[in-house]
């Protein structure tokens, strides 16, 4: 063989293409990278907007939409339902029917019709004699009145001396809860339930009433719902008072925009802070804050029992305040799972397979839910027991996975944000087995603040920041009385007529959900 000689010069041109060739390797890399990023995020954008936004994965879950009256009829000549037949009364007895379908509520006013013979035809057919009653075939119907507008017309009597022009006296004015008010409380009362618990914006109540005689502008409706808002604002303070006090609060926000606020932009987002207890009387608040900042937040946890525990999401601000207010801070495990979901739903489904990360993570913390379940009726030490010999297992082996897993995944794809977000939290995740009575996610917080997001969707935004302060006001007292189990419409009938009259803080405590005297109601 022959040496081949190679110069100085053809010795670094060699390593210079080397140098290039690995720079050319890495910058692929570089792109393949990013090219799977922008993939991923392409693809969980096509399934935001085209995919199901359940998070469940039972495919028997399904949502009802248009058709929904097609959806639950059984079959396709399914018959309505009929009269309801409670039993046959006779003179001494009522003999129930078994089976069928459950009865109407029997607390419901009942108008009484009576089917009687022609006396032509109470006639014994075998001997002639006159047929006496003995009883009724008893069925019921289930009867709806539409709404009734009509006006009450307040007349104070005058009263004159007789003998002078000095002596003349008027019957004083009732007092209201808006002084000189167009509407009833009752009137009021309805708007209210209408807006914050059905749903039913303002616009589309004015064309209800309109319907039926009341006609009322939306600005009328407005402006009493407004100045309804702002005169519970006492019950508000006592209901905080109550939830401050409490051993265990829920924490969560959503996004509302207010288009005239003093200084911003429309286009400016403001927020609704939800907080519930989770001990004592249950309270849900709602409370409007122009900013997402800790220093809004803190004002709303002020007060806070130090050693009370805090459970939220995994937003850095609920950090600051568990640490200002020396809280036990517990992280949620929905928020963690969904993470999860999102990288699950973005991988291509010939890929999606029991091994996959997401997946498996998915399973473990379905395992941690399999045991909250099998403890949801019993007392705290059986939970805690059971969290300690069986959760805590659980916790190991997805930790076991996160340590597998992070090292080696793209920090910004969506398994690397779920892996980043489940490292952050692990130490909040993973306190709730340190107590039976501690929850393992947030989901009853979310649950309560669903109906405002629901309800947003129907009026998008607030005009005001008075109306926004009035709307959570109002959220926070028919939530409240939800969860109570306390009629909301009734409740505010009388809490409006009486909160005129209230004087003292006596009075006004009197006047929370679960201490008015009210029948309760099934939500």
């Amino acid at each position: 063989m022959q040496n081949v000689m190679i110069t100085a010069e053809e010795l670094e041109a060699l390593r210079q293409a080397a140098q290039e060739r690995d720079a050319l390797r890495g910058e692929l890399r570089v792109v393949t990278l990013e090219r799977g990023l922008l993939k991923e995020r392409v693809q969980a954008y096509l399934h935001k907007l085209y995919a199901a936004r359940s998070e469940a994965r039972s495919a028997g879950q399904k949502d009802l939409f248009f058709n929904e009256a097609e959806t639950l009829a059984p079959t396709a000549s399914a018959e309505p339902a009929k009269e309801d037949e409670p039993g046959v009364e006779v003179a001494s007895h009522l003999r129930k029917k078994r089976g069928g379908r459950k009865p109407l509520d029997p607390a419901l006013p009942r108008d009484v019709v009576r089917h009687e013979l022609p006396e032509s035809e109470r006639i014994c057919p075998h001997d002639g004699s006159v047929l006496i009653e003995i009883g009724a075939e008893i069925s019921e119907q289930l009867d709806i009145i539409p709404q009734q507008v009509r006006v009450i017309q307040h007349q104070r009597i005058k009263y004159a001396c007789p003998c002078c022009d000095g002596g003349i006296k008027v019957t004083p004015a009732a007092a209201r809860v808006i002084p000189k008010g167009l509407l009833t409380e009752a009137a009021l009362a309805w708007i209210v339930t209408a807006k914050y618990q059905d749903g039913l914006p303002l616009y589309r109540q004015a064309a209800l009433l309109r319907r039926f005689g009341g006609d009322l502008s939306r600005t009328t409706l407005a402006a009493s719902v407004v100045r309804v808002g702002q005169a519970v604002q006492p019950i508000i303070n006592l209901l905080r008072d109550v939830l401050l006090e409490s051993e265990l609060v829920y924490g969560d926000e959503t996004e509302l925009q207010v288009l005239k606020e003093p200084g911003r932009s429309p286009q400016t987002q403001s927020y609704l802070w939800a907080q519930m207890n989770g001990t004592g009387p249950p309270v849900r608040l709602f409370g409007y804050s122009p900013g997402r900042g800790t220093s809004h937040a803190l004002k709303l946890y002020a007060g806070m029992t130090k050693g009370a525990v805090l459970m939220t999401d995994g937003y850095e601000v609920y950090n600051a305040i568990a640490a200002t207010h020396g809280l036990v801070h517990l992280g949620c495990w929905v928020h963690c799972r969904r993470y999860f979901i999102e990288a699950e739903d973005v991988l291509p489904k010939e890929s999606r397979t029991p091994q996959q990360p997401a997946t498996q993570f998915i399973a473990a913390i379905g395992k941690l839910y399999a045991a909250e379940a099998r403890a949801r009726h019993a007392d705290a030490a059986h939970r805690q027991r059971l969290r300690a010999r069986y959760s805590a297992h659980v916790l190991k082996h997805i930790e076991r996975l996160l340590l597998t897993y992070q090292p080696i995944v793209t920090p910004n794809s969506k398994l690397g944000r779920a892996l980043a977000y489940l490292s952050g939290q692990w130490s909040k995740l993973t306190r709730y087995i340190e107590n039976g009575l501690w929850p393992i996610d947030n989901n009853q917080c979310e649950n309560a603040i669903r109906p405002f997001v629901i309800g947003r969707k129907g009026w998008l935004f607030a005009d005001t920041v008075g109306g926004a302060t009035a709307s959570a006001n109002l959220y926070s007292i028919i939530e409240t009385c939800k969860a109570n189990n306390v009629n909301p419409y009734a409740y505010l009938i009388k809490l409006l007529r009486a909160l005129p009259l209230a004087t003292t803080a006596d009075d006004y405590e009197a006047l929370l959900p679960w201490k008015i005297s009210l029948p309760t109601t099934r939500l």
